[in-house]
């Protein structure tokens, strides 16, 4: 079972979003990469980073770091504490809601993410599918 956030989770996330067609239908039209940053807290000591290259519903690559120069510069970021993303993970938090009430912050356009907020909650459902210690 591997422990959030860390490389093993970011590669069985990965790979679990891949098989999810249902995220593999609500992003057919999307085209942009995202890096979600996972801030330390009084749990997580350091922060982490997982960037996405997402293409069309596909994960095309991915690339986890504790580290920030170590990933590539995204189109988006979305930012929160590990305590936040502990709850988005366990569908506690809407990844839009998360936003609007300030749990989360989104560098990139609102706009467009708007426009693929089924996807985004795909994404955050197949996290929930993702065997984590936490």
């Amino acid at each position: 079972m591997p422990k959030f956030p860390t490389e093993e989770w970011a590669s069985e996330y990965v790979e679990k979003l891949n098989s999810n067609s249902a995220y593999q239908e609500a992003g057919k039209k999307w085209e942009g990469d995202i890096t979600f940053v996972i801030r330390k807290d009084e749990v997580l000591d350091n922060d982490a980073f997982l960037y996405l290259d997402l293409l069309h519903g596909e994960c095309k690559g991915f690339k986890f770091s504790t580290s920030e120069e170590d990933i590539p510069k995204s189109e988006f970021k979305y930012i929160g504490k590990y305590s936040n993303w502990i709850r988005l993970i366990n569908k506690e938090v809407d990844p839009i809601q998360g936003i609007l009430t300030g749990k989360f912050k989104l560098e990139g356009s609102m706009m467009k993410i708007m426009k693929f907020t089924k996807a985004a909650k795909e994404m955050v459902s197949t996290a929930s599918t993702v065997d984590t210690e936490q």
